[in-house]
C-alpha cells in the first residue's frame, strides 16, 4: 500500500484551460459543449440597441467591472460560485434556480459592458473577416513535387521510381537516402534510380532533390547558368574551405584575387542552403496576442483578449426543465451535475483571465523600462517573484505563461520571454541575461570585419560598462546568438 496524490477531474481541467493558448482553449471549450447539453455559448447575442438599453434599463455595473472587462462580475468570483452546502436544502431548486438566474443576469451585464469598451466598427470587423476568409491552406513541398511529376513527360515506370523519390525528400528538399540505397530496397537498378532523380532535380524550387548543400547550391548556379564561374568552381573545389572561410587558401588555389573570393562568397551568401524552405508549415503558423499592451498617457494599460474567449451560460430551458414538479428526480440529479460542471467551468475561465491579466500587469510593472526603451533594458525577473505577488504558485504561472503571447509596444513577445536570470554589474544592480546578449551583438553588428572582436575583448568592453562576466560565458551566449567565432567572422 502506499499513498500518492492524485488531481481531481476539475482541478485537472482548471490547470488545463490555464496552461492552453487561446486557439486550443476554444476547442477544449468545444469539447466541453458536446458533452454538456446545459452549457450554451453566448454569440453576439445583444445588439447595440440591446447593449444600451440593458445598460439604461437593468441594474448598474459596479466601478471595479468597468475598470477592467477581464475580471468576473462579482457573483462569479470563486468564492461566491462554490456551492455551500448546508446552507439551504438539497432539493430547494427554487432557490437554486434564482442563484443560478442572477449569476446569468450579472454575466449578461458583465458581457455587456466588455462589449461596449472593446466595440469594433463594422469597418474593422468587415477587414478582419476578409483576413480570415483569405486564409488558404498551405500547401507541403512534396505535393508541389508530385504534382510536377504528373506533368512531366515521364512514363509510367519512370513516374512511379520517381514518386518513391520524393518520398524519401525531407522537407527542407534534401534526399535522405543515397541512390544505392533505394535501389537495393526498391530493386530498381541505380541507373533508372539516377535518371528519375536528375529529371527531380530539374523541378521546383531550385536545388530540390539536392544529397548535400554543395550538390544544393550547385544545382542552383546550373539552373541559372552559371555553371562557369567562379562560385560554381569554389563550391566544386573548396566547399571545406569555404564554411571556414579560407580565403587566402582559395583564392592561391583557384589563381585568383581575394577581392574577387570575397565578392563570389557574397553571392553564394544569396543562394537559399534549404529550398523547401518556403513550404514548411511553420510558415503558416499565426500568433494571437493572449495580452495586449497599450501606452496611455504615461502608463500602461493591460486587456486580456477577451474577443477570443469563449462566452458560456447554463441554458434556462435546462433551468427550466429542473423546477418542473413531474420531472424525475433521477432528471433533477442527472441535470444538477451537468450544472454544477458547467458553472465549474464558467469560473475555470473567468479565473484563467483573470490570472493572466494579473501576471502581465505585475511583468509591466517590472519590465517598465522595457516597455519604453527595448530589450537592452529588460530586467532580470523570475516565476516565483511574480507567483509572490499574484497570490499563486509559481507553477501556476509556469502553466500561466506557457504558449501565451504579448503584444507591447516593443513588438509581440511570449510571455516567457520576459523571465530571464540576472548579472551583477560592478555597480550592484543586476541586468536581465538577455540585455546582455543584446549588447553582444550590437557590438558583433558594429565591429571592423577586418578586425572582428573575440570572447576576450567583448569581455574587456563589457567590464569597461560595468557587467562582469566570464569569457566562456560570453562563448555560450554566441553560440545561442548564432554568431560565429571571431577567426570565421573575418573578411579579408
Amino acid at each position: 500500500m502506499s499513498l500518492q496524490q492524485v488531481l481531481a477531474p476539475q482541478l485537472q481541467q482548471s490547470l488545463a484551460l490555464l496552461q492552453a493558448p487561446t486557439l486550443e482553449l476554444k476547442a477544449l471549450v468545444a469539447q466541453e459543449l458536446q458533452q454538456n447539453p446545459v452549457l450554451e455559448e453566448i454569440v453576439a447575442i445583444e445588439t447595440d440597441q440591446e447593449d444600451r438599453a440593458n445598460n439604461d434599463d437593468e441594474s448598474e455595473v459596479s466601478p471595479a467591472q468597468s475598470l477592467d472587462p477581464a475580471e468576473p462580475p462579482a457573483d462569479m468570483s470563486p468564492e461566491s460560485a462554490t456551492e455551500k452546502p448546508g446552507s439551504e436544502p438539497t432539493d430547494d431548486f427554487q432557490a437554486e434556480f434564482e442563484r443560478l438566474s442572477q449569476i446569468d443576469q450579472d454575466w449578461r451585464d458583465n458581457y455587456s459592458q466588455v462589449n461596449s469598451t472593446v466595440r469594433h466598427s463594422a469597418e474593422d470587423e468587415e477587414r478582419r473577416q476578409f483576413m480570415f476568409d483569405s486564409l488558404v491552406a498551405g500547401t507541403s513541398l512534396q505535393e508541389v513535387l508530385l504534382e510536377q511529376v504528373r506533368l512531366s513527360e515521364l512514363s509510367e515506370e519512370d513516374r512511379s521510381i520517381a514518386e518513391m523519390i520524393i518520398g524519401n525528400i525531407d522537407d527542407y528538399g534534401f534526399l535522405q537516402s543515397s541512390i544505392d540505397e533505394l535501389a537495393f530496397s526498391t530493386n530498381i537498378p541505380s541507373e533508372k534510380v539516377l535518371e528519375a532523380l536528375k529529371v527531380i532535380q530539374a523541378f521546383h524550387p531550385p536545388g530540390v532533390g539536392a544529397r548535400n548543400l554543395r550538390e544544393c547550391l550547385m544545382l542552383q548556379l546550373e539552373r541559372t547558368n552559371r555553371k562557369e564561374t567562379l562560385e560554381y568552381r569554389i563550391l566544386d573545389r573548396f566547399m571545406d574551405a569555404l564554411g571556414k572561410r579560407r580565403i587566402p587558401e582559395m583564392a592561391r588555389g583557384l589563381g585568383v584575387e581575394v577581392d574577387e573570393i570575397q565578392d563570389a562568397m557574397e553571392n553564394i551568401a544569396m543562394l537559399e542552403p534549404r529550398p523547401g524552405r518556403a513550404f514548411l508549415p511553420d510558415n503558416q503558423q499565426y500568433i494571437l496576442p493572449e495580452v495586449f499592451i497599450t501606452k496611455s498617457g504615461s502608463d500602461f494599460v493591460v486587456a486580456t483578449n477577451n474577443d477570443q474567449v469563449p462566452h458560456l451560460r447554463i441554458s434556462n430551458a435546462y433551468k427550466d426543465l429542473m423546477s418542473q414538479a413531474q420531472s424525475s428526480s433521477e432528471v433533477r440529479e442527472y441535470i444538477r451535475e451537468k450544472i454544477r460542471a458547467g458553472k465549474f467551468l464558467i469560473k475555470s475561465l473567468h479565473q484563467r483571465q483573470q490570472t493572466i491579466g494579473n501576471i502581465a500587469r505585475e511583468i509591466v510593472k517590472r519590465q517598465r523600462d522595457f516597455m519604453e526603451k527595448g530589450v537592452s533594458h529588460l530586467k532580470p525577473l523570475t516565476m516565483v517573484q511574480v507567483a509572490e505577488v499574484v497570490g499563486v504558485h509559481e507553477t501556476t504561472v509556469s502553466r500561466a505563461v506557457s504558449g501565451k503571447y504579448m503584444e507591447t509596444p516593443q513588438g509581440v513577445f511570449e510571455m516567457k520571454y520576459f523571465f530571464t536570470s540576472g548579472i551583477q554589474t560592478s555597480s550592484g544592480t543586476n541586468m536581465s541575461n538577455t540585455s546582455v546578449k543584446d549588447m553582444i551583438a550590437g557590438m558583433v553588428k558594429d565591429e571592423d570585419t577586418a578586425k572582428p572582436l573575440s570572447d576576450e575583448e567583448i569581455v574587456k568592453i563589457l567590464a569597461q560598462k560595468g557587467v562582469i562576466i566570464a569569457r566562456r560565458t560570453i562563448a555560450k551566449y554566441r553560440s545561442e546568438l548564432n554568431i560565429l567565432p571571431s577567426h570565421l567572422r573575418k573578411v579579408y
